[in-house]
C-alpha cells in the first residue's frame, strides 16, 4: 500500500469521524449534496499532492483506487468550481476540530512548545488589490507543537497587529487548559502576565526572561534546559510544513487562507502518521 493511499484511508476516517453524514454516499443521489468527509479528504488531498483545483481533479480520475477509498468514482468528482466553493462552506470550527482530532493519532505528550511564522499571501493583480485594499502581504500564523511528537495541535492566524504575542499564546494554551504540564516559548514571549496566566491553569511556563537585571539571570537559571531546549521542535514543524506544501497560501479571502493554514497543518499530522 502506497503512502497515498495510507494518508487517504486515515483523512477519510477522520473526516467520518466527525461528520455527521457519515453513512450518506459521498456522492449525490437524487437531488442530494456531497458527503462533508467526501469533500474534506478531496480538500486534503488537494494539499497533500500539491495540486490547484483543476489538477487535482483531473489526477484523481486516473487514480480509482484512491477514489474507492473515498467511495467515489471518476464520472462522481466534483467540478473544480464546486470543490472551490465547498471551502466556504466548511467552517473553520471544522477543520480546527480536525486538527485537534489529527494531533490526538499521535498521542501527544503534556510538553508544547510555541512559536510563530509567516505565509505570504498569493500574488494578485494590481486591480484586485486596489478593489479590494488588499495592502496585508503576509498572514502571522502562531502554532503549539507538542515537543515529543512534532504534532501540530493548533493554530492561530491573524492579518492585523491587534493583540500582544503573549495574548496569542495565552488563548491557544486555554484550549488545552488541564491537559499540559509546560509550555516552552522564546524571549518574544517574556511577559510576567502570561507567566501568571499558564500557572492560573496548572501549566509550568517555559519563556526566558529577557535580561535587564541582574536577578534575570536567575530566573532563567531555574528555567529546565532540556525542556526549553525542545522548543526547536516548533521550528522544525513550521519549516516541515513550508517545505512539504509551501510558504504561501492561495485563496484570496482573509479567512479562506486562514482555512489553508489549518489545512496545511492536519495534512502535515496524518502524513508524519503513515509516513515510514
Amino acid at each position: 500500500m502506497n503512502l497515498t493511499t495510507r494518508f487517504t484511508e486515515e483523512l477519510v476516517s477522520l473526516a467520518k469521524s466527525y461528520s455527521d453524514d457519515a453513512d450518506e454516499p459521498a456522492a449525490p443521489e437524487g437531488g442530494g449534496r456531497f458527503a462533508d468527509y467526501a469533500i474534506i479528504s478531496l480538500h486534503g488531498l488537494r494539499i497533500f499532492l500539491e495540486e490547484s483545483y483543476e489538477m487535482i481533479i483531473d489526477r484523481l480520475e486516473v487514480m480509482p483506487p484512491i477514489l474507492e477509498v473515498i467511495d467515489l468514482e471518476a464520472d462522481d468528482l466534483p467540478h473544480p468550481s464546486t470543490l472551490n466553493k465547498w471551502l466556504d462552506r466548511i467552517v473553520m470550527d471544522v477543520w480546527r476540530v480536525l486538527l485537534r482530532q489529527s494531533a490526538q493519532l499521535h498521542d501527544p505528550s503534556p510538553h508544547v512548545a510555541v512559536d510563530a511564522t509567516h505565509y505570504e499571501r498569493s500574488p494578485a493583480s494590481k486591480h484586485y488589490c486596489d478593489r479590494t485594499n488588499y495592502r496585508v502581504q503576509t498572514i502571522e500564523t502562531t502554532k503549539l507543537v507538542d515537543t515529543e511528537t512534532q504534532a501540530i495541535l493548533d493554530v492561530h492566524c491573524t492579518t492585523t497587529r491587534d493583540g500582544s504575542d503573549a495574548e496569542v499564546c495565552a488563548q491557544l494554551a486555554r484550549r488545552y487548559a488541564g491537559e499540559l504540564q509546560t509550555l516552552a516559548a522564546d524571549k518574544g514571549y517574556d511577559s510576567q502576565w502570561l507567566r501568571e496566566t499558564l500557572r492560573d491553569r496548572g501549566i509550568r511556563p517555559l519563556v526566558k526572561h529577557c535580561v535587564h537585571a541582574p536577578y534575570d539571570h536567575a530566573h532563567n537559571a531555574r528555567i529546565d534546559d532540556d525542556l526549553y531546549g525542545q522548543r526547536s521542535m516548533t521550528e522544525t514543524a513550521n519549516s516541515s510544513v513550508k517545505r512539504s506544501y509551501g510558504s504561501a497560501v492561495r485563496a484570496r479571502e482573509w479567512y479562506r487562507e486562514f482555512r489553508e493554514v489549518v489545512l496545511m497543518c492536519l495534512v502535515y499530522n496524518i502524513k508524519r502518521l503513515v509516513k515510514p
